[in-house]
């Protein structure tokens, strides 16, 4: 009889990402290949899908088509799930395109099956941003031309209210859009919000005002009678712009007010005069600006002070790159505690593991490639912060960066993650079986942080099968191909992915024998 109760038994849970057992394919380069079924390819894909953009390995147009082949069949086979990962996907995952594709995909693949529910839920969960409705409208259009079903109109239509109001309509409603407000509301019809009576005139001067751009504005409507003032009053003197609770009433952009400007102010002071109202994610992209035009260090130090709080790290739902971003751009010291303080606040499903745990960054070639064609990051970018924060909230951690070859990188008590970060190097191919093999000394746990599509090598070796069957293999996929580099849902073999730190959460629960849900359902 096989012997079962051993020492290092223990109980194994269960992960949502599931793939074959045993190769049925193979990486990009050339190693065996593990396939997962739809929702678990779907999510990968979507969680790490700057919609539109190349990657190393596939085109923008191939990505983007086997993209919308699984939400479609999704879509019909599952669309309470889908909708799930649309709401998850653009409210904690913040990705705004692949939402609003998935969404727009999904109803359309359950309109031509014919079949009812579901799509209107899902379109409308997919727009938080006012510009949104727009860009749905936009994408439907060009896409599946000019009839619109009305469970996507009535999706949208539910979102309106909630996203328009006068301060967005000064910011998004400009002629650079296809799409007005004035365009979305005659063609969805929303309702205005009850107990918001302000609305029904907001959306009628929106209309009027597409058809006829020096529509009077209603008194009601205060901050954009403000914003109007305001803007004729710079127009004789810039100095108008100089206060800055003025500035906030009147819903005035730092776009706009720079525009008005011009060189005739001090940048300094109008920056000053902006910072108070100026949302987060604007404070965090202005940090090289603030420096150029010299604000001063008492100003700096009340940004540095709002970019540090976790209550506001986590109500932007920036992801953790951006401060990465933040703090390479930036050219003065003085905003460098308060972005790694702000990093790892949004950093904070990253769990305390205990025990020993190998945590292994690949930094090949591949993960080189931009995360975007608006990005400064990479993937490669993406490893880094996540394998070093993980590493650095570990009881014992070893963090080693592979490629072609491996090698461990030094952590020490106290260290800035950001200054972690700037330790990694380039490594060349992606040998990771072999990091594997060289590293492991019968750790608890290993992690890898990769794009998974592992070389094949002379021997053709699987990464995850270089550890004991006992010891759990957390494989962390920052890209989203169709296969993978090993096995995953069973056992010790599991796969996360995504390019924030939300499914970190996953692994005490696998650990304790429980099933880890995905990241929207109920646990």
């Amino acid at each position: 009889m096989a012997t079962f109760n051993r020492p290092e038994s223990r109980p194994s849970g269960r992960g949502p990402v599931t793939s074959d057992q045993a190769p049925s394919g193979r990486t990009h380069e050339g190693a065996p290949g593990y396939a997962r079924d739809a929702r678990s390819e779907l999510f990968l894909l979507a969680v790490t899908n700057m919609v539109g953009e190349n990657t190393f390995y596939e085109a923008a147009g191939g990505r983007d088509a086997r993209f919308r082949g699984l939400v479609h069949q999704v879509a019909v086979e599952d669309p309470q799930w889908l909708t799930g990962m649309v709401r998850w996907l653009r409210k904690e995952g913040n990705m705004r395109s692949a939402a609003l594709v998935a969404a727009l995909e999904g109803a359309k693949a359950r309109v031509d099956a014919g079949a009812h529910g579901h799509s209107r839920q899902m379109v409308d969960a997919a727009l938080m941003r006012a510009d949104e409705p727009g860009e749905a409208l936009a994408y439907w259009t060009s896409h599946f031309g000019r009839a619109i079903p009305k469970p996507v109109k009535r999706g949208i239509a539910d979102a309106v209210p909630r996203v328009y109001n006068e301060r967005t309509l000064l910011k998004y409603d400009t002629d650079s859009r296809g799409f007005r407000f004035g365009d979305v509301l005659e063609l969805v019809h929303p309702p205005p919000a009850l107990g918001a009576p302000w609305m029904g005139e907001l959306f009628k001067y929106a209309i009027d005002r597409r058809h006829r751009p020096d529509a009077p504005i209603p008194e009601r409507l205060d901050v954009l009678v403000r914003n109007a003032e305001l803007r004729d009053r710079a127009g004789a003197d810039p100095m108008a712009l100089m206060d800055a609770e003025e500035l906030r009433k009147a819903g005035m952009t730092w776009e706009t007010a720079l525009s008005l400007a011009g060189d005739r102010v001090d940048k300094a002071r109008l920056w000053e005069a902006l910072i108070p109202s100026m949302v987060y994610m604007a404070l965090l992209r202005n940090l090289r600006n603030f420096d150029r035009a010299g604000v001063s260090d008492a100003v700096a130090e009340q940004v540095a002070d709002t970019l540090a709080d976790p209550v506001r790290v986590k109500r932007s739902r920036q992801l953790p790159m951006r401060f990465l971003s933040a703090f390479r751009a930036a050219p003065s010291l003085r905003w460098g505690q308060a972005l790694e303080k702000a990093l790892q606040a949004s950093l904070a499903n990253v769990p305390r593991l205990e025990g020993s745990t190998l945590v292994l960054v690949d930094r090949s070639v591949s993960m080189r490639a931009p995360l975007s064609a608006r990005s400064d990051l990479n993937r490669a970018d993406a490893a880094a912060v996540f394998g070093a924060a993980l590493a650095m909230r570990c009881a014992d951690a070893d963090l080693v960066e592979f490629g072609t070859g491996s090698r461990q990188v030094r952590l020490e008590p106290g260290a800035a993650l950001l200054r972690v970060t700037e330790r990694f190097g380039d490594m060349g191919g992606t040998d990771t079986a072999a990091a594997v093999r060289s590293h492991f000394r019968g750790h608890d746990r290993v992690v890898i942080v990769t794009d998974e599509q592992a070389w094949g090598g002379y021997r053709g070796e699987e990464p995850t099968r270089q550890v004991p069957e006992s010891v759990p293999v957390y494989t962390w996929n920052l890209a989203g191909y169709e296969h993978g580099h090993g096995p995953s849902g069973e056992g010790n073999r599991h796969v996360f992915g995504g390019l924030s730190d939300a499914a970190f959460r996953m692994i005490p629960l696998i650990e304790a024998g429980r099933t880890a849900n995905w990241p929207w359902e109920s646990r």
